[in-house]
């Protein structure tokens, strides 16, 4: 066991790093993210490719204070965990898939890192909406063109395993059989 977990290190971490992404997603980030949705419409700006002030506007609109504290709260901790968590995840199955190519790490890191600027943005506009009922269409513009080069990001970083899932593939089908 010792001997194929040496072997497979980067393997085993990726898969290990799976399932704690799973669980969190589960037993945490759903638990503690319920607070603030509704039934109906949007739940987190941050999944929205981008938004617009009206956008933000209505979803604070739409909350009560007590909603929105919890936004707040969430943005702050449990977002910024599920940032690194995934982060981890990502890194390990490129590091499984690419070992010699440690650069494409950069692109999930560097969406780890929008991540948490985005939710910076969104707790200042969330501060001064609490605070005087305004919203800065300048910190929209901003978090809504993080919020983009995020989720551009998070798609090159799904590319990029996509294509070690494919060249693994490959590799084992066309690998010599012993006979």
């Amino acid at each position: 066991m010792i001997t194929y977990f040496k072997n497979n290190r980067a393997l085993c971490l990726a898969i290990g790093f799976t399932i704690v992404f799973f669980l969190y997603i589960t037993y945490i980030l759903a638990p503690f993210s319920s607070c603030f949705k509704l039934d109906a419409g949007v739940n987190s700006l941050g999944l929205s490719f981008s938004y617009s002030l009206e956008m933000v506007q209505k979803f604070f609109e739409s909350r009560t204070q007590e909603q929105l504290l919890c936004y707040s709260k969430f943005l702050q901790i449990w977002d910024a965990i599920f940032a690194f968590v995934y982060t981890l995840m990502y890194a390990s199955w490129i590091m499984y898939f690419f070992n010699n190519r440690r650069l494409l790490l950069i692109i999930p890191i560097l969406c780890m890192i929008a991540d948490w600027a985005e939710n910076y943005f969104e707790l200042v506009m969330l501060k001064t909406y609490l605070n005087s009922g305004l919203i800065s269409e300048t910190l929209v513009s901003i978090g809504s063109g993080i919020n983009s080069f995020k989720l551009i990001l998070s798609s090159i970083t799904y590319l990029i395993i996509l294509i070690g899932i494919i060249i693994k593939i490959k590799t084992v089908l066309t690998k010599p059989k012993l006979h």
